[in-house]
C-alpha cells in the first residue's frame, strides 16, 4: 500500500503523522511511504530521517493526496485537505466530527473512508490512540494554568505553589479520567491544593487509593462543582464523552461568582469544549478573557511539545496504520472490533453514533459499512 504523510498545515501545529521509526516498519513490510518535504521538522525529524528509512519524500501536498491509498496525518484535514480527498481513500488521524458539522459534511462528500483515532477502543474499554495525547494535554494542563494566572497575562496573580505562609493556588480538575489525573498529578506536584470532581464512584475509590495523599476528590453533583469553581484559582476541564460533543459543565453566568482573574484550561475543546463560554484559540494567540475570567482554549495542546507528542503518538497508531496497510481497512476492521469502533466516515456514509446523535444526521452500523 502507499501510504502518505502530509505536513500539518492547523496553526501552530508542530507534530507529524508518522514517525522515521513508523516509516521504516512499513517499508519493511512492503509497503510504499511518501512524505511531504518538511513534515517532520516541527518534531526533530529531518528529510534524512525517513529517506534512510527507506521513504521517499515528496514536494508538495497535493501529490501526496494524489497518490497514497491511505492518508496519515495527526489533526482533522483542514479545509483544502478536504477537497483533496477521493472517493474509496482511507484517512487514518483525529477527527473530532462531533462539533464540527463543516468537516463531517466534506469527508461524507469525497466518498472517502475516515477512520478516528479518538474512537478506536481496546479491551479495557479504554482509548488507546487518545490516550498518548490526552497524557500530554492533562500534564501541559497545569503549566499552561499556571501561565495563564500570572498576573501579566490577566490573570489573579498566584504562585501555584505559594511560599512559607501563603497559600497555594486551589485547582479544581472537571473529570478524573486520563487527563484529569495526569493535570492532578502535575498540579499537586506544582504545590496546588488539587481537588478532582468524577461521577464514577469506582473512578474516585481508583484515585483515592492511588493519589490520596497527592489530592483530594469529590462526587461530582452541580451543586459540589459550584462550590469548588468559586473557591478555585485555576478549573481544568477534562470530560470526555468518546467521540461525542463535551458536556457544558459551567455556564457563563457562573462566571460571575468565580474570582476576578481566575483562569480556565478547556482540555475537552477539541470536542467542543466543556464551559460555555469557551471557544478555540491557538497557541499563537492562546487566552481571552469572559466576564474578568481567563481562558485557555488551545485546541491542539500537545502541539506546544511536537517531538514528545509524535513519538507517543507514533508508538500508539503504528500497529493499527500497518494492520490496515497490510489487511486494507475492511480485512482489518473485521479481524480488530476495536479498530471497527474508528470508523466515522465511509462512501458518504457516517458511521458513529455519537456523532450522528451530536449533528443529527442519519447513521450506518460499521459492522454494516465494512461489508459494503
Amino acid at each position: 500500500m502507499k501510504i502518505g504523510c502530509p505536513t500539518e498545515i492547523k496553526p501552530q501545529e508542530f507534530r507529524v503523522g508518522m514517525t522515521p521509526d513508523a516509516a521504516r516498519e512499513a517499508v519493511n513490510q512492503g509497503h510504499q511511504v511518501l512524505i511531504q518535504h518538511g513534515a517532520g521538522m516541527g518534531s526533530g525529524f529531518t528529510d534524512e530521517d525517513y529517506t534512510s528509512a527507506g521513504a521517499h519524500i515528496i514536494a508538495t501536498a497535493s501529490e501526496i493526496f494524489a497518490t497514497a491509498d491511505m492518508i496519515v496525518k495527526v489533526k482533522e484535514p483542514q479545509a483544502g485537505e478536504r477537497k483533496m480527498l477521493r472517493e474509496g481513500q482511507l484517512l487514518f488521524t483525529y477527527l473530532h466530527l462531533a462539533p464540527d458539522p463543516e468537516q463531517t459534511h466534506d469527508l461524507l462528500e469525497s466518498g472517502c473512508t475516515a477512520i478516528a483515532y479518538e474512537t478506536v477502543t481496546d479491551d479495557r474499554g479504554g482509548l488507546p490512540l487518545l490516550s498518548p495525547m490526552s497524557e500530554v494535554a492533562g500534564r501541559l494542563a497545569p503549566q499552561v494554568g499556571a501561565w495563564t494566572l500570572q498576573k501579566a497575562n490577566g490573570g489573579r496573580g498566584v504562585l501555584m505553589g505559594g511560599v512559607p505562609g501563603v497559600a497555594p493556588a486551589r485547582v479544581v480538575v472537571i473529570g478524573g479520567g486520563v487527563v484529569g489525573t495526569h493535570a492532578a498529578k502535575v498540579a499537586a506536584g506544582m504545590g496546588a491544593d488539587v481537588t478532582v470532581l468524577d461521577r464514577s464512584l469506582n473512578r474516585l475509590k481508583y484515585l483515592d487509593d492511588v493519589f490520596g495523599r497527592d489530592f483530594k476528590n469529590q462526587y461530582s453533583t452541580a451543586g459540589a462543582t459550584l462550590d469548588l469553581v468559586r473557591q478555585a484559582d485555576l478549573v481544568i476541564g477534562a470530560v470526555l464523552i468518546p467521540g461525542a460533543a463535551a458536556p457544558k459543565l459551567i455556564t457563563r453566568a457562573q462566571l460571575s461568582e468565580m474570582k476576578p482573574g481566575a483562569a480556565i484550561v478547556d482540555v475537552a475543546i477539541d470536542q467542543g469544549g466543556c464551559f460555555e463560554t469557551s471557544k478555540a484559540t491557538t497557541h499563537g494567540d492562546p487566552i481571552y478573557d469572559v466576564d474578568g475570567i481567563m481562558h485557555y482554549c488551545v485546541a491542539n495542546m500537545p502541539g506546544a511539545v511536537a517531538r514528545t507528542s509524535t513519538i507517543a503518538l507514533g508508538n500508539a497508531t503504528m500497529p493499527f496504520m500497518l494492520a490496515l496497510a497490510s489487511k486494507g481497512w475492511r480485512q482489518a476492521c473485521i479481524d480488530d472490533p476495536h479498530l471497527l469502533n474508528g470508523l466515522n466516515v465511509h462512501a458518504g456514509q457516517l458511521t458513529y453514533y455519537a456523532v450522528g446523535k451530536a449533528l443529527g444526521m442519519d447513521v450506518v452500523s460499521p459492522s454494516v459499512a465494512v461489508k459494503q
